[in-house]
C-alpha cells in the first residue's frame, strides 16, 4: 500500500483527435476526443531515444484518464510505471490513455453500429497519431495493450482479431463465458426495466435524469450496453436487440447466439483467431478466483483451450475478487515489457 506520494518524474501530455470514424455515431457521443500520453523521464533526457508503447484500456464506467487520477493510498499508472522502472524490473515506455467513454457507460473496444467503431478508432486513428507525434519505435511488435474487466475483454479481443497491430496483450479479469457473466443478470435487468414499463428507452431517459445512480441501475445500463455492442441493428428501435422477452424473460437463443460470437471462449475455437494469438509475443491472462461476476470460470475455460491448442500464454488465478486489483499490474506490466522490448 502506498503510504506517501512521490513526485512524478515524467509527465503527461494531451492532444485532441478529431475522429472521422466516430463522427456521426448513433449515440451522439462527441467525436473530438482527448488522448492522454505519459512520457517517461528518459524521453526528455535523450532526444534520440525511441520507446515501446503501452495502451491502457479502462473498465466499464471508467474514462480514458481514470488511471491518471489521484487515489488515496494507491498509485496512478504513471507512478506505478516509474516505480517498476526504478526497481529495474522493466524499462521505460510511452503509455497511452485513449478516451472511449460512451453514453452507455463504457466500451468493449469493438466496432458497433449502435455505439461506434471503437476498434477502428483505436487502430486507425489513435495509434498512428501517437506514432506520428512521439518517438515510438513505430513497430506494432513493440506495442502492448492491457486492461481489466471490459478493458481486459478489449485486450484479449484485440489479440484474437487485430493481432497485427500488437506485440503482446494482457487481460485482467476480462469478460468471457457470457453464459455465466451476463446471462445470470437477466432476471435483475428484467425487474429493473419493469419499473419503466419494460421499455429500455424509458429506462435510459430516467437514468440520465436521475440525481443518484443505484448499483441496480448501473448493472441494467451495462447490460443494455453489452446488447448494443454484441447485437447491434440499425433497424431496431434503439439500434440494438435484447436477447430475452421483456415480460416472460424467455431467452431468444437466436439473439443470444449473436452475443456468443463475441465471447472469447467461442472465438478461440476458430483456427484464424488462435493463429492471431500465436502471432503475438505474449498473451497474459489472470483473474481472481472469487470474481463476483464469475469471470474466473471463463478464464479457466480459455486457459484450458489455449493449452489444448498449444497457444503459449501466461495464466494465473489469484486470491481475490474483481475489485481493486490494480496491484496485479506489478506482474503484468514487466511481463509485457519483456515480451515486446
Amino acid at each position: 500500500m502506498l503510504k506517501s506520494r512521490k513526485e512524478l518524474r515524467g509527465h503527461v501530455e494531451r492532444f485532441r483527435l478529431d475522429s472521422k470514424l466516430l463522427k456521426g455515431n448513433a449515440l451522439g457521443d462527441r467525436h473530438r476526443r482527448d488522448v492522454a500520453v505519459y512520457l517517461p523521464p528518459e524521453y526528455a533526457r535523450d532526444a534520440s531515444a525511441r520507446f515501446p508503447v503501452f495502451v491502457d484500456l479502462v473498465g466499464f464506467m471508467g474514462a480514458g484518464e481514470s488511471h491518471l487520477n489521484w487515489k488515496a493510498f494507491e498509485e496512478s499508472l504513471p507512478e506505478r510505471l516509474e516505480r517498476l522502472v526504478g526497481r529495474g524490473v522493466m524499462g521505460p515506455v510511452i503509455a497511452v490513455f485513449p478516451d472511449c467513454w460512451t453514453r452507455l457507460g463504457g466500451n468493449q473496444y469493438i466496432n458497433s453500429s449502435a455505439v461506434g467503431n471503437y476498434a477502428d478508432y483505436l487502430l486507425k486513428e489513435v495509434l498512428p497519431e501517437v506514432d506520428r507525434r512521439y518517438r515510438t519505435v513505430g513497430d506494432p511488435k513493440r506495442r502492448a495493450v492491457f486492461g481489466k474487466s471490459s478493458g481486459g475483454y478489449g485486450s484479449i479481443i484485440h489479440g484474437l482479431r487485430y493481432a497485427r497491430h500488437w506485440g503482446a496483450v494482457a487481460c485482467h479479469s476480462g469478460d468471457m463465458y457470457f453464459d455465466f457473466c451476463y446471462r445470470n443478470d437477466i432476471p435483475r435487468v428484467l425487474d429493473s426495466l419493469a419499473r419503466h414499463r419494460r421499455d429500455p428507452a424509458r429506462f435510459l431517459r430516467a437514468f440520465y435524469a436521475s440525481k443518484k445512480v443505484s448499483s441496480r441501475d448501473t448493472m441494467t445500463l451495462m447490460f443494455l450496453a453489452m446488447a448494443a455492442f454484441y447485437d447491434p441493428d440499425p433497424e431496431a428501435p434503439l439500434g440494438f436487440h435484447l436477447p430475452m422477452d421483456l415480460r416472460t424473460g424467455e431467452i431468444d437463443e437466436r439473439r443470444w447466439a449473436r452475443w456468443l460470437r463475441h465471447d472469447p471462449i467461442y472465438l478461440v475455437e476458430r483456427v484464424s483467431a488462435r493463429r492471431q494469438l500465436q502471432s503475438l509475443s505474449g498473451v497474459f491472462i489472470d483473474c481472481g478466483r472469487s470474481d463476483q461476476f464469475n469471470l474466473h470460470y471463463g478464464a479457466r475455460i480459455l486457459h484450458d483451450q489455449l493449452v489444448e491448442h498449444d497457444v503459449d500464454h501466461f495464466y494465473e488465478e489469484f486470491k481475490d475478487d474483481h475489485s481493486s486489483i490494480d496491484y496485479r499490474m506489478d506482474i503484468s506490466l514487466p511481463w509485457l515489457y519483456a515480451r515486446i522490448a
